[in-house]
């Protein structure tokens, strides 16, 4: 059996085929605030990809980073008056809270920016010796007309790309660039930020250097499969293709996947309206297994709006779930497995995979069948979906 996923850079659901193990990289979060329901969304896609590659017989190399030191992060720590260290340490044991009550796989390696960061200048430093860097004012760019590939994978048009680098970290007007679409590898600290030693003077990492570099580090200078939100598509992954690839001459990734945006009740999540959900508040609440099935509702690639009354689907179908699984027979959970399964290798097609464990369940409370392994196989089929019923406890449906 094989897993058809979406790859960005070919506009197309493909063939995903990796070998006995399996590379993946997907972009983690900056640990200046808390984990919302977007982090859950993309990552709850990655989760359910791992348990399924594994289920097929793979093993599954899972590196998630960590980017404790940027612009945002730096920001927020001058904000609140604390340490970007110590800041960057409270939010990550937050997220891994909130990961670890998701049933999130814990990634095989978490590397962090300020631990990779000989790996950057050494990365800087190839580029440099092969022409696709430039410096003005101490902050060294990379040189895009170098790289003619360079907007290849997303796809887009140079004004769209222009105003996403725009919105999300970059400085297309910045007239010491070359290009509008050029971007910063190294950059001199200002005030009291951070600042190490580099052939490139003192001072501190771009952040689209950042993941090509961990990525690399841990992966070498292909991985099976890139991911992250599709808000990542431009600038940063694109960055990553270009100043990674023109390091090493080889492809940067095999495969991109992204997930949409989770928008709140009509508007897009943001700290500056104030209207991100948060994973601790919800699961404080509910209990995390809801959670996963309600935002199962949706395939990954749509991007959705979550109501507060969304939970309570996720709340109905897991008492049904529970329910179920207390009794003793049904129907031959056999068919199920086969949907549940079929539904995620046909690109992670999640709604249609939980709609068939919940079919099981409700032919088990209506008493049809009488195969003793009903109730194995509902565990077995909720389990590819990380929704583990042997675990349940009768408390955790009380909220």
């Amino acid at each position: 059996m094989t897993i058809r996923l979406h790859d960005t850079a070919r506009q197309a659901v493909v063939t995903f085929e990796p070998g006995p193990e399996v590379s993946l990289y997907v972009c983690g979060i900056t640990p200046y605030d808390a984990t919302h329901l977007g982090h859950a969304f993309t990552y709850l896609t990655f989760d359910v990809l791992v348990r399924r590659l594994e289920d097929l017989g793979h093993t599954v190399r899972m590196v998630r980073n960590i980017t404790d030191v940027d612009d945002s992060i730096l920001a927020k720590a001058k904000e609140i008056n604390v340490d970007y260290l110590e800041l960057a340490a409270a939010e990550t044991a937050e997220f891994q809270a909130d990961i670890a009550a998701l049933d999130l796989r814990p990634a095989t390696a978490e590397p962090t920016a300020t631990g990779s960061i000989n790996s950057m200048v050494e990365l800087i430093g190839r580029l440099d010796e092969a022409g696709h860097t430039y410096t003005v004012d101490g902050t060294t760019f990379f040189d895009t007309a170098t790289f003619p590939r360079f907007g290849n994978m997303c796809g887009y048009d140079e004004t769209t790309m222009a105003s996403f680098a725009a919105e999300r970290g970059g400085h297309p007007d910045d007239p010491r660039q070359r290009q509008p679409l050029d971007f910063v590898l190294w950059q001199p600290s200002v005030d009291d930020e951070p600042s190490w030693d580099s052939p490139f003077g003192p001072g501190r990492p771009g952040w689209h250097i950042e993941c090509s570099a961990m990525s690399m580090a841990a992966h070498g200078p292909t991985v099976d499969l890139h991911g992250g939100g599709d808000d990542l598509i431009f600038p940063h992954h694109e960055c990553e293709i270009a100043q990674s690839e023109a390091a090493t001459g080889e492809p940067f990734a095999r495969h991109w996947t992204h997930v949409g945006m989770v928008a709140y009740e009509g508007t897009k999540m943001s700290k500056s309206l104030g209207n991100l959900v948060f994973v601790r508040e919800l699961r404080a609440l509910h209990d995390p297994r809801a959670i996963r099935l309600a935002l199962m509702a949706h395939h990954y690639r749509a991007g959705f709006e979550w109501f507060d009354g969304d939970i309570e689907d996720g709340i109905t179908r897991l008492d049904r779930l529970v329910t179920a699984s207390r009794r003793h027979r049904g129907p031959d959970p056999t068919p199920t497995l086969a949907a549940v399964r079929s539904a995620i290798d046909n690109d992670l097609d999640l709604p249609t995979a939980r709609h068939a464990i919940d079919l099981l369940a409700g032919a088990i409370l209506a008493g049809v069948g009488d195969n003793r392994g009903a109730v194995a196989g509902l565990a077995e089929a909720a389990g590819l979906l990380g929704i583990h019923l042997e675990a349940m406890s009768d408390d955790s449906l009380s909220h």
